[in-house]
């Protein structure tokens, strides 16, 4: 079976899941709906695929599966109308910015019986998905601690803080899915605390720039998350695992593995600039995954519940930061 594939949104992201469609067995792009004009028409150049309306996509029996690529904001209503349509479906984080909307949509998602799976693709990276094979094959023992460090090479513009949602919402989300997927435990209590350290503008759009997060389970697992929008030395992504018979981690990338002696000391590249290019391999795998999965008829490998979880461990950062409480999760 060959699944049919519609991309809605032809931006930064659309682009990325574009092109692991066409390099993915077992699936075609067959469409696109982007309302720019000169990225819609550079899309079609590149892949070959229609250029359809949102309605036409829903309504066409060779698309089989959608992509939702668009704007936060426009998610929920996307996966709604998809679901009632009968495709599958592929929707990047997050659902929606609200945990109830979240909700709502995930009732129509069970009710319909569709499939979805929300994209978080640093769970199909190869080096973390080598630390999670590690954990379950009891290599470190059980899991006690959990340390996640991400940063950004620069911040974002103003007018993208505006509406991102913040950056527990935006950049820690993530996080706190590969915290969950790790622990192997879901979260009872956060602590966060957050500060404006890089772009005193983010602080007037009332958003922080540099966040640490304690999430702890009910059994005491602890992950520790660190964020910051700026990091001078290139996109900082490395992961800890700490157990009772030794510890898992995973470094940085660079790009390339070559490394200068001298008398002066040791030079090496820089790290890969930023999530595109860090990234690349795991959204291919996603893309394989989620095919693999849809084709089959097999169980999603993430799942709007992950996406929830993430939203509500997101909200309850926001709310400890805030006031300087913990905040117990019902």
């Amino acid at each position: 079976m060959t699944l049919g594939f519609a991309i809605l949104g032809a931006g930064r992201i659309g682009q990325a899941h574009a092109r692991a469609i066409s390099a993915t067995a077992g699936a075609r792009f067959v469409a696109l709906s982007e309302p720019t004009q000169t990225a819609a028409d550079d899309m079609k150049a590149r892949y070959g695929c229609d250029l359809r309306s949102i309605e036409e996509i829903a309504a066409s029996e060779d698309i089989d599966a959608v992509a939702i690529c668009t704007p936060t904001d426009t998610h929920a209503d996307l996966i709604e109308q998809f679901a009632k349509a009968g495709k599958a479906i592929f929707c990047e984080k997050p659902v929606d910015l609200s945990a109830e909307r979240v909700r709502q949509a995930l009732a129509t998602v069970e009710d319909t019986g569709a499939k979805l799976m929300v994209g978080f693709n640093r769970r199909f990276d190869p080096d973390f998905m080598s630390v999670k094979a590690a954990i379950d094959a009891g290599q470190i023992g059980d899991v006690e601690m959990v340390v996640i460090t991400s940063r950004d090479p620069g911040p974002p513009p103003a007018a993208y803080i505006k509406v991102s949602g913040g950056i527990f919402r935006d950049m820690t989300i993530h996080d706190f899915d590969m915290a969950r997927w790790l622990l192997g435990q879901e979260v009872v209590t956060v602590m966060a605390q957050g500060s404006v350290l890089v772009d005193p503008e983010i602080g007037a759009l009332g958003d922080f720039d540099s966040v640490n997060v304690i999430l702890k389970t009910a059994s005491g697992k602890q992950a520790v998350i660190t964020n910051s929008r700026r990091a001078t030395y290139g996109y900082d992504q490395r992961i800890e695992v700490h157990g009772s018979a030794g510890m898992a981690s995973a470094a940085n990338r660079h790009e390339s593995t070559v490394e200068v002696s001298g008398g002066a000391g040791f030079t090496r590249p820089p790290l890969l600039n930023f999530f595109m290019d860090r990234y690349a391999v795991a959204y291919a795998n996603e893309i394989a995954a989620f095919v693999a999965a849809v084709t089959a008829g097999g169980a999603l490998p993430t799942t709007g519940q992950d996406g929830l979880r993430a939203l509500e461990l997101a909200d309850a950062s926001l709310e400890s930061a805030q006031t300087g409480k913990a905040v117990t999760l019902g």
